[in-house]
């Protein structure tokens, strides 16, 4: 079974945290099951980034990302060449570390 380590977040997991995932589930969708809010202002249908993260380990055991994640990924706050939408996002084989950045583009807010 598959672990995501999420990096500390000031606000979200100030210790960070290391869960279990299932093969073929979604980051999201694995931290909500574990108490970890990550927002996601479209519910989870890929048309914000209110969601992304940066994957600093298991990059490649991810899904391939569609080219609809990649077009809304292009509006996301300081997009990294490992960013992905924890909405889209599916876990693989591979143990995978995780970065939530501290700021999103969230319109509905502002």
């Amino acid at each position: 079974m598959p672990k995501i380590s999420f990096l500390p977040h000031k606000k979200i997991i100030p210790k960070g945290i290391t869960i279990d995932a299932q093969e073929g589930e979604t980051i999201l969708n694995a931290a909500l099951k574990n108490n970890i809010e990550i927002e996601h202002a479209c519910e989870k249908s890929c048309a914000c980034t209110t969601c992304h993260c940066i994957i600093k380990k298991g990059f490649s055991s991810l899904s391939k990302c569609s080219e609809k994640e990649e077009d809304t990924l292009d509006k996301a706050w300081k997009v990294e060449e490992k960013s992905r939408l924890t909405c889209q996002a599916k876990i693989g084989k591979k143990d995978i570390i995780v970065k939530i950045p501290y700021y999103s583009s969230n319109y509905v807010k502002e």
